[in-house]
This record gives structure tokens, C-alpha cells and sequence, in this order.
């Protein structure tokens, strides 16, 4: 079994994005040479997740909907004391912050719409996401 790791780098725009890394994964499998296996995204910060769906804005926007009403931004933390950022936290977590895709012949195996997103809920700054493929 061999492993073949890269990390994505990129800067947040916003405090709440939902960026598409897709393209991105998809080269780092190809390169990575591996045929069958399997691609762990992780994200590296614990107030982002990595979800596969629909490339659907709209759909995008209901995501957040539905955690604003969860856990909104503005409510009452115990850990807004030093930060104001409990929320993304939660989120986060609500999400999940890694993803394990499947490869099969070279390529990801995600379905008919399935693509991969880095969901940021505290940006703005630096942000970086592990890809690290397994397999033969």
C-alpha cells in the first residue's frame, strides 16, 4: 500500500464561506498515481468541516440556514469570554471536519453530483486542508 500526502492553501475571503476544493482533490489523486484507495480531506482548523454534495448555492445557503438556527452566531457562549467564535465551533462539529472519499480506477467516486467543499465558519485569514490518498 503506498500513501501520497499534499496540503491545499488558500486565504478566506469571508468569516462564513463555503469554498469548492473539488478541482483541486482531483489533481492530488491524480497525481497521487494511486488507482484504488481511498482520499482523507481533513480540514486543519477546528472551526471548518469538509462535506461532499451538490455544487448548488442554493443549497449552500440552506446549510447555513439551518446552523444559524441550531447554533446561532450571536448567542450566549461560555467561550465568548475570550473569543467570539463558539458557534463555528459547533458547527464544525454538527458537519464533521474530514471526509473519506473513495477512488476507483484513479478517479474520486463521489456520484452523479457529489463534489467536495471546505465550509469555513471563521476566516478570513490562512487556512490549509490535508489530502492524503491510500491505496494501491
Amino acid at each position: 500500500m503506498k500513501s501520497f500526502t499534499r496540503y491545499l492553501e488558500f486565504n478566506t475571503s469571508k468569516r462564513i464561506e463555503i469554498v469548492h476544493i473539488n478541482p483541486e482533490v482531483e489533481k492530488i489523486v491524480k497525481e497521487s498515481k494511486i488507482k484504488e484507495g481511498f482520499a482523507l480531506v481533513s480540514s486543519l482548523h477546528v472551526t471548518s468541516a469538509v462535506i461532499v454534495n451538490e455544487n448548488d448555492p442554493n443549497l449552500h445557503s440552506d446549510f447555513l440556514a439551518v446552523l444559524e438556527r441550531l447554533a446561532p452566531f450571536k448567542a450566549s457562549y461560555k467561550h465568548n469570554v475570550s473569543d467570539d467564535n463558539a458557534a463555528a465551533h459547533i458547527w464544525r462539529h454538527l458537519l464533521g471536519n474530514q471526509a473519506l472519499l473513495p477512488i476507483t480506477n484513479g478517479k474520486l467516486e463521489l456520484g452523479v453530483w457529489g463534489q467536495v467543499f471546505y465550509c469555513e465558519f471563521d476566516g478570513q485569514r490562512k487556512k490549509r486542508v490535508l489530502v492524503k490518498v491510500i491505496g494501491e
